[in-house]
């Protein structure tokens, strides 16, 4: 291999190792670019939010239903909590020294009802939240509509009377004008007579 062709095959790898780094540089800049925007978006911090929310939302549940909701339940079931009711279809069996042969087969139903109480609590704190936030949004946007119709009025009764002075204004104007006319017609006319007045008196002393 010649030095000359060897000396090409050098520079044609320089070059493909330079956009080969150009290009990873242009990705990793594009990357971050793009990262930036999404953490940036609106949605993005929306959806942040509402998991903090939820989080603190489902701790507040959380102790309505075990420090209010259970101690009620369980006052008026004798002591029972709810999270403790079952049928049971088979108890467990223990040996002589106590120990666990089989395990106690019950159907929870305690359970079941802690849960429907609970989705209960969470719709109903949910439905009242979003009514409450739909109602003041329409509150807002009505305040927001009936300042914008307000607004909306003033400037066209602000238009409206600027009309009504362009239209007085050329009134007056024409009106102007036409006084100036007559009143130029009339001196012509007065003019003319004058005139005439004069020519027959030239022409009458002329003739004596």
């Amino acid at each position: 291999m010649s030095k000359k062709v060897k000396k090409g095959r050098n520079a044609e790898l320089e070059e493909i190792e330079k956009a080969k780094e150009k290009m990873f540089k242009e990705s990793r800049e594009t990357f971050w670019s793009d990262f930036k925007k999404f953490i940036t978006k609106g949605n993005v911090l929306d959806m942040a939010v509402a998991v903090v929310v939820g989080t603190a939302f489902n701790a507040i549940v959380t102790g309505l239903v075990k420090n209010i909701i259970t101690p009620v339940v369980t006052y008026f079931t004798s002591g029972v909590s709810i999270n403790e009711m079952k049928y049971v279809l088979k108890e467990a069996v223990y040996d002589a020294e106590d120990k666990l042969v089989s395990a106690e087969i019950a159907i929870n139903y305690g359970l079941w009802i802690q849960t429907v109480i609970d989705f209960i609590i969470i719709a109903l704190s949910v439905f009242i939240f979003v009514r409450t936030f739909n109602n003041l949004r329409k509150t807002v946007n009505f305040e927001e509509n009936y300042r914008k119709a307000k607004e909306e009025e003033a400037k066209r009764a602000e238009e409206k009377l600027k009309e009504e002075q362009r239209l007085a204004q050329e009134k007056e104007l024409a009106e102007k004008r036409a006084a100036i006319e007559a009143e130029f017609y009339q001196n012509t006319a007065e003019s003319a007579k004058l005139l005439r007045e004069i020519k027959e008196l030239l022409s009458k002393t002329h003739l004596n």
